[in-house]
């Protein structure tokens, strides 16, 4: 009894409280997201009638104290392939990061078949580094044709990676004549055909991390392929970025084993949640799946990489079964994972997006 009096005055001292905790890092690699996943309130569930939504990415102002969402959209009455010649990203607002979100502007309007981005935005990522905020996305331009339920090759292989930059969500937006990321003149490159889906963030030393999807021209045409994973570094978040030409998240004997990355620095190791197209790396098939890195450069699989089937569960106690989720983008609130963002799509004709809570 005085060994247990004598450890509790000992712990009093040392923590100033009794029931005091700390909260230590997790083990690199070792995070484990499923069980963090909550049910979605249906507020949470941001979708319009007219309208596919895609690539949702959200960031709370430091001016206004609202939470801002940008997300793809393109008209439903052209199909679901018509993302890649007619989507633009638009900007919704709530007082929620849980919505519900309320129609905004439009961020980064269709500009014309002269500028590198001017027939299609898409694939936005939103961050906030050293007082302005920085909106990655994809561009690219072509003959503006639609041809949904095909994809138009000619818009697809024209996508390229660049940024607009303001002081407020809400606006202005600068963007600019060149992309951040375009492809490499080297026909035997990793990304000699197109690039797209970019993700970025801080890295310890003040640097900052790109991770995007890259195609190469060694497959058939006009898909061409293995479609890997690159990464490249640049000192501010304007760029210029240098690539680093070594493809991550591959798997052996697959040529598209992933897309739509988001990648993040946390205990002491970069992480990355991406959709793994077919069961590449675990049995659960189309699903989304966490890598790990101490370098940002090589990357393994996690410890815990199953973070979500394609079955997500509503507030009301129902749980959907879903055609895709795609396009992990998680939410920080001082520091503490707060959603996990996701385009959803029950059928091929009804996509949406989703802010999923995180306990």
């Amino acid at each position: 009894m005085k060994k247990f009096a004598l450890l509790t005055i000992l712990g009093i001292a040392l923590t100033g409280n009794l029931f005091a905790q700390k909260t230590l890092p997790v083990p690199p690699g070792e995070l484990n997201l499923q069980p963090m996943l909550q049910p979605i309130p249906m507020t949470a569930k941001f979708i319009n009638d007219t309208s596919y939504i895609w690539c949702g990415t959200l960031v709370k102002s430091h001016i206004d104290q609202k939470y801002h969402l940008f997300y793809s959209r393109w008209p439903r009455k052209y199909g679901m392939s018509a993302w890649v010649t007619s989507s633009e990203v638009a900007h919704a607002v709530s007082d929620s990061p849980f919505g519900p979100f309320q129609f905004k502007d439009v961020t980064l309007p269709h500009r014309g078949a002269e500028y590198w981005d001017g027939m299609y935005m898409h694939n936005p990522t939103v961050h906030f580094f050293d007082g302005k905020y920085y909106l990655y996305y994809a561009g690219n331009f072509g003959d503006g044709k639609i041809t949904s339920p095909q994809l138009n090759w000619t818009h697809r292989n024209n996508q390229r990676i660049g940024v607009a930059i303001a002081d407020d969500p809400n606006g202005p937006w600068k963007r600019f004549d060149k992309p951040l990321i375009a492809i490499s003149q080297d026909t035997t490159a990793h990304d000699a055909q197109m690039v797209a889906n970019p993700s970025v963030t801080q890295m310890p030393d003040g640097r900052y991390l790109m991770v995007y999807k890259a195609v190469a021209k060694k497959k058939p045409q006009p898909f061409g392929g293995p479609v890997v994973h690159l990464t490249a570094i640049s000192d501010k978040p304007e760029g210029p970025f240098v690539k680093q030409n070594k493809p991550i998240f591959t798997a052996e004997n697959v040529d598209f084993p992933a897309e739509d990355p988001f990648v993040w620095y946390q205990d002491n190791c970069y992480y990355a949640i991406v959709k793994d197209m077919k069961g590449a790396f675990t049995n659960a098939g189309r699903s989304l799946v966490l890598f790990y890195s101490l370098d940002g450069l090589d990357w393994k699989l996690a410890k815990h990489p199953l973070v979500s089937t394609l079955d997500i569960k509503w507030e009301d106690g129902t749980t959907k079964k879903l055609e895709a989720l795609e396009r992990p983008q998680l939410f920080f609130e001082n520091g503490k994972l707060v959603a996990l963002l996701c385009a959803v799509n029950e059928t091929l004709g009804h996509s949406y997006n989703v802010q999923i809570p995180l306990k």
